[in-house]
């Protein structure tokens, strides 16, 4: 048997950077930034505990263009190399070095903002360019390097006469990534990755207006000057402390997150943790109202201030997707398929915290100013009942905040509503029955009806109620909910007193023959109750399962989950056998006249219902025009 060594070397490495690595070119820039803002924190972290006798001062990284010979250049006033350092990091490809920096000062160098792991760093260069030049002054008292490759493994590596300290980094772009010359191409990539850097990044200058002297006329032109233009904030909101940070604070780094919203936030959560994990971060709601397909990818994931990507599914629970702000973290991997992520522990830990801190900042809010948080409800309701549908742990949180506004808009807490009905609102199993409407408008006479009884009505109107109330009825003991459309209302009714019926057996027996020549069968099945004579002569309800299911097949869920497959539209009509209408149909002499009272009833009845559509609407206002003549 043969053994040996794999080495890994530089003539194998350049096809796997240009045509695997990375599937977007773009990335190099934020390679070779997080590179350069690397050697600036070395110098920084060295200088700090004694061991580089060098002033620190105040550096900053510069990109440049060089658009007529075709050269960016990518400045840092950091620690530099000596020829014996290129030969170790650039030429053996052992990435960055910062991970050996990191081990050999594990101990003082913990906060210190080092990136160090994204990936071969330097090397990404080369997607972008035919030859890439490396001028570098180490802080040790050594002679400057000078590197050049053109992409094959042979380099050069001489002296230079570079005396201040730090690496200057030249790509000769190649003829087919001539974007990346382009100042509107480069500017766009600084801001996308680089915005919150931990460096001033310059690029270059802007012309700043300085006050006019005392002395100057009023028509004379303010003075200006050029200044350096630094396209980065190195000390974003989300790296301070929130003891450190106002409202007002908030709000700009909102602004400066999302120039184009010029909806302010209703309120933010900041989160903080060093342990088991490392996370830092700032997440805002936004109104968000009933529209659950609002743009999702709105928080941006950051790595030591570095943007890594706008898609965050798997490290935020999904629920909360359609929030905006920032997560930054060291322990997220970079790179890795959904499912890898799913199953890392560091990840599962991230999203249990944010989970938890969502929850407890919500709690927060709600007993802290109550009727603040009513105001908030209907903008944030559809993130919670989400969450309480997805999270299982966010569930049990929620029962103590979430709420269940009433038509009249009174805010209850399910433990509220629960006192509130529990003596008035029972069925015959003697379950007790809460009662919502979705629609104000369209449920009008059904909400009256309930209403007259005394009953309290919640209105339920977020596109996923459906599925909420399945999860409420299965958690909560002896618990129903019914639609005040639905069926399951009659179990409710007659637990009331029983309401005599004006008339006679016969009279009902004969008016029930007469209903169902007229009414479909196989969409309407008629029942004849007595109720107030003030009460709908005809009223069609929905069995509640039947209704339910159809409405969370059509919000991805309950029927296809079940099994049902396309339900059948089945409806009861309920027709009033006190109403003085009823009375007269039931008298009606003539076939024809009580056939076209029947239809002109049952039609008004769909019509509140927003079941008469079409040709059969059409012939309804026909019908109503001739019976007015």
């Amino acid at each position: 048997m043969a053994t040996g060594n794999i080495n890994v070397s530089v003539e194998n490495i350049f096809p796997l950077i240009k045509k695997f690595l990375y599937s977007d070119h773009e990335i190099f820039l934020r390679e070779l930034i997080s590179n350069a803002t690397d050697a600036t924190l070395k110098l920084k972290h060295l200088t700090s505990i004694g061991e580089a006798k060098v002033t620190y001062g105040n550096p900053l990284i510069e990109v440049k263009i060089d658009k007529d010979n075709k050269k960016l250049h990518i400045i840092d006033q950091g620690i530099g190399m000596t020829a014996e350092e290129v030969e170790k990091y650039i030429n053996e490809v052992a990435f960055s070095g910062a991970e050996e920096f990191l081990e050999k000062y594990k101990d003082s160098a913990k906060d210190s903002g080092i990136i160090g792991h994204f990936g071969l760093g330097f090397y990404s260069a080369f997607m972008v360019a035919s030859k890439v030049e490396i001028i570098t002054k180490s802080y040790k008292d050594e002679p400057a390097a000078h590197w050049i490759c053109d992409g094959s493994p042979t380099y050069s590596l001489d002296k230079h006469e570079k005396t201040e300290r730090g690496t200057e980094v030249i790509l000769h772009i190649g003829e087919e990534d001539v974007e990346f010359l382009e100042e509107s191409r480069i500017r766009e990539l600084l801001v996308k990755y680089n915005k919150f850097m931990p460096v001033p990044i310059k690029f270059g200058t802007k012309t700043e207006t300085l006050p006019k002297p005392e002395d100057a006329k009023e028509e004379d032109p303010a003075p200006t000057q050029e200044v350096d233009n630094i396209i980065n904030n190195p000390n974003p909101a989300w790296t301070k402390q929130p003891a450190d940070l106002k409202e007002e604070d908030y709000k700009s780094f909102y602004r400066e997150l999302y120039p184009m919203q010029f909806e302010e936030p209703l309120f933010n959560i900041h989160l903080n943790v060093d342990y088991p994990f490392n996370l830092t971060g700032i997440l805002y709601f936004p109104k968000l109202g009933q529209d659950m397909n609002l743009q999702k990818d709105r928080i941006q994931l950051y790595q030591n201030q570095v943007f890594v990507t706008d898609n965050v599914e798997g490290i935020v629970p999904e629920f909360l997707t359609m929030l905006r702000g920032v997560i930054d973290s060291p322990d997220i991997p970079l790179n890795v398929s959904r499912s890898y992520l799913q199953a890392d522990g560091n990840v599962k830990k991230i999203s249990s915290y944010i989970t938890r801190k969502v929850a407890d900042k919500l709690n927060s809010m709600f007993k802290n100013n109550r009727e603040d948080f009513e105001q908030k409800w209907n903008d944030i309701k559809i993130v919670i009942e989400y969450g309480m549908l997805s999270e299982e742990k966010f569930f049990e949180k929620a029962d103590k905040f979430a709420l269940y506004p009433t038509v009249d808009q009174t805010f209850l807490t399910f433990e509220e509503l629960q006192d509130k009905i529990k003596d008035s609102q029972t069925d015959k199993d003697d379950k007790l029955v809460i009662l919502y409407a979705s629609n104000k408008d369209e449920q009008h006479a059904y909400i009256q009806a309930a209403k007259d009884k005394e009953y309290e009505v919640l209105l339920l109107d977020s596109p996923i109620v459906s599925h909420l109330i399945q999860k409420l009825e299965t958690s909560k003991e002896n618990v129903t909910f019914a639609r005040v459309d639905a069926d399951h209302v009659d179990n409710l009714i007659k637990k009331d007193e029983e309401t005599i019926s004006k008339l006679s057996d016969e009279e009902k027996e004969s008016l029930k023959t007469d209903l169902e020549k007229v009414i479909p069968k196989e969409k309407y099945t008629v029942q004849l109750e007595a109720m107030d004579s003030g009460a709908s002569p005809f009223m069609i309800t929905q069995p509640e399962f039947m209704r339910r299911m159809k409405e969370m097949q059509q919000t991805g869920g309950g029927g296809g989950m079940f099994g049902m497959g396309n339900m059948p539209e089945m409806y009861n009509l309920i027709v009033n056998t006190n109403h003085e209408l009823i009375g007269q149909i039931a008298n009606t002499k003539t076939d024809k006249k009580k056939e076209r009272l029947i239809k002109q009833s049952l039609d008004l009845a769909r019509l509140s219902q927003n079941l008469l559509k079409g040709e059969e609407l059409t012939a309804f206002i026909s019908r109503s025009f001739e019976m007015i003549k």
